[in-house]
């Protein structure tokens, strides 16, 4: 069988929200012989060193991300619905890119905290070096917008998050839990990934 790695996994750290235990979650993905893992919670780092340390132990390679939450428009702007945010993966591909990771969390907790800790687009574009975007879930800018059949916002949410991390460390996500909307989305992303010449990239959005 292909190899396979979770790039979008929640685990109890994301509170109200992820259920693994992470000793748990080491033992059946050595069980599995996947070679590598990541984590990535909600807003929250807070699982990063138990992950990367109990990794290292099992001979797994840690990743360390977060699924941060982005504000529509200034992480300072505070008022409006708590549901105006999108969801975006963003991985560490490097020590510095594991720096600016811990600089964006941070900043949602201390500048974009707002119900949830955000950043925004032009915190991301100061701290994007070595990391790896992945477009998320139904909650992701892009998704969100296909989900309602509308290429072109779409278009644009994407094109925008390729220009900020660059061509080759931007993902389009591909999910199917069993819910309908992933389907539409499935079907808009595939034309969407073309046009721009993103990859994409299979997750199961483990919680």
């Amino acid at each position: 069988m292909p190899e396979f790695t979770h790039l979008h996994l929640h685990t109890e750290f994301s509170l109200l929200d992820g259920a693994c235990r992470i000793d748990e979650l080491l033992d059946e993905a050595v069980k599995l012989k996947m070679p590598a893992l990541a984590v990535t919670e909600h807003g929250n780092m807070f699982s990063s060193v138990v992950f990367h340390d109990h990794a290292r132990e099992r001979g797994l390679k840690p990743i360390l991300g977060c699924e941060v939450y982005v504000a529509q428009g200034s992480r300072f702007d505070k008022s409006g619905p708590q549901t105006e945010t999108n969801h975006l993966v963003l991985l560490a591909e490097t020590t510095e890119g594991y720096k600016n990771l811990i600089k964006l969390v941070s900043a949602g907790y201390t500048e974009g905290f707002y119900y949830r800790p955000r950043i925004d687009k032009d915190l991301l574009a100061r701290h994007s070096t070595g990391l790896i975007g992945l477009s998320s879930c139904l909650k992701g800018e892009v998704a969100s917008a296909l989900k309602v059949e509308q290429a072109r916002p779409a278009l644009e949410a994407a094109a925008r998050l390729r220009d900020i991390l660059g061509k080759n460390n931007f993902f389009l996500e591909m999910q199917y839990q069993g819910i309908e909307e992933q389907k539409i989305v499935n079907r808009g992303i595939i034309p969407l990934a073309r046009e721009l010449e993103l990859p994409l990239v299979a997750t199961n959005d483990v919680h």
